[in-house]
């Protein structure tokens, strides 16, 4: 099975608690009424790094690996502060919508008597989590520019600022018997939402819930110590009175048991999670191209502002559609174009001659839109009209550009190995990052020949 590198994480006993913290969650998990099956051992021996979960024995598809009872997780509701928390929800209504969770793993770790102590000595070491948003600025942007990572993060401490000076501060200083002086931090709040951020759970809605509100996170003990692989063995399953994680394929005697965070690139898994799984083991990587830069292409297309006031008119016309946005992207994957819609519509609109665009204007977007099934599929990129592949080629080239490296320095990289070796943590996630993008910007411009272009 591939492996990974992965967000570290530094235990130790809690004030004093149980010297093992190991044998201290295990001896809590029992107290709990959380139930691991003899066949798994949580362990540091065997994991791809820190803490994980291995298998004792073998373990057949369809074995359940532990049940974690509903009363067993720590979350807004279950903390000894629920009943605050319940009351004064409309006060805490935020962006992320993570506040209460926040304020409740708040209190719960300076109370001396929490339930979830023995839990909180598996936690990481929080000054000692690897997210790019505890980089300094001009290392996030040098070793990630061109890979979206910068901006996700910056958006990110502006909400965490904003929220926490508004909303978490006034609360914890309304309550100062509930918040010591040592949690009110913006440095702590900073690194809880980074580890809610890689370790929560977010139960999904039902199908008749689609139109509710998302659900609140929660942290799981003991399915947080899993770590992830797009090519994952376990999955978490939610019932009414517990949550189980259950084998969804053979796992042999001394094997790491790997659960999926979801169908995550790697870019979303460094800003999320704190790290990558190498090129090429992450099945699910995509690489971006912005909304605007295919604009961009088709305005470097026009020869006369004629052509150009009708390249906007086009682009305002994909808005008014919803087909595009100003912060969108186009999403493509390894094998597919995950947006394959608003692509496909972008590329028709912008590509398809004057008076065709008139007709289609008139009837309000309401024309024949069909299209082949699948045919944005990679291996189908090459069968689109040319000047569909012209555009998508010029966007690829542009997008390209916004890397401060190119293919052939990232391979020489990664293919030396004792050079490779050298690099430091975040160069080599930060590296596997980029190159993973970049191999799937060039297979499309691979796809997308027309003429004779240089690349960067």
């Amino acid at each position: 099975m591939a492996t990974q590198t992965k967000r570290p994480r530094v235990a130790g006993p809690v004030d004093g608690g149980d010297p093992d913290p190991v044998v201290g969650f295990l001896n809590w998990c029992r107290r709990v009424g959380l139930e691991l099956s003899p066949k798994v051992a949580v362990s540091r021996q065997g994991t791809v790094a820190g803490y994980g979960m291995v298998a004792r024995e073998s373990v057949q598809a369809g074995e359940l690996l532990f049940v974690v009872p509903r009363a067993a997780l720590l979350s807004q509701h279950t903390c000894s502060i629920g009943g605050l928390l319940e009351r004064e929800r409309g006060a805490l209504q935020s962006q992320s919508g993570w506040v209460p969770l926040l304020l409740a793993l708040l209190h719960e770790l300076q109370a001396p008597a929490s339930r979830w102590r023995p839990y909180f000595a598996l936690w990481p070491e929080l000054g000692r989590l690897e997210h790019p948003m505890f980089w300094p600025e001009e290392q996030r942007r040098c070793l990630l520019q061109g890979t979206g990572v910068p901006e996700a993060v910056e958006k990110d401490l502006a909400n965490i600022r904003s929220e926490y000076h508004s909303i978490v501060l006034p609360f914890m200083e309304a309550h100062p018997d509930l918040f010591s002086l040592r949690v009110r931090s913006l440095e702590l709040y900073h690194q809880l939402v980074a580890l809610v951020m890689a370790y929560s759970f977010q139960e999904p809605l039902e199908e008749e819930e689609d139109e509710k509100e998302p659900n609140s996170p929660v942290m799981v003990p003991a399915a947080d110590i899993l770590n992830h692989l797009a090519n994952h063995n376990a999955n978490l399953e939610y019932s009414a009175n517990c949550l189980r994680m259950v084998a969804t394929q053979p796992i042999p005697k001394g094997h790491e048991i790997f659960n999926t965070y979801g169908q995550m690139a790697n870019w979303q898994l460094i800003h999320m999670y704190g790290f990558v799984e190498p090129y090429p083991d992450n099945t699910d990587d995509t690489a971006d191209i912005q909304m605007v830069t295919v604009r961009e292409a088709a305005l470097q297309g026009t020869k006369t502002e004629a052509e150009r006031l009708l390249a906007y008119e086009r682009w305002d016309f994909l808005c008014k559609l919803e087909m595009v946005g100003e912060e969108g992207a186009f999403v493509i994957g390894r094998e597919e174009v995950l947006t394959e819609e608003e692509l496909i519509t972008t590329l028709k609109v912008l590509c398809m001659p004057a008076e065709e665009f008139r007709e289609l204007k008139d009837q309000d977007g309401g024309g024949d839109n069909k299209r082949e099934e699948g045919s944005l599929t990679i291996t189908n990129i090459p069968k689109l009209k040319a000047s569909w592949r012209q555009l998508l080629r010029n966007s690829v080239l542009l997008t390209l550009q916004t890397y401060a490296t190119d293919l052939k320095t990232d391979q020489d990289l990664l293919s030396n190995k004792e050079v490779y070796a050298q690099l430091s943590w975040r160069e080599q996630q930060a590296l596997q990052v980029r190159y993973g993008q970049k191999m799937i910007l060039h297979q499309l411009l691979e796809l997308t020949q027309v003429g004779s272009f240089p690349v960067p």
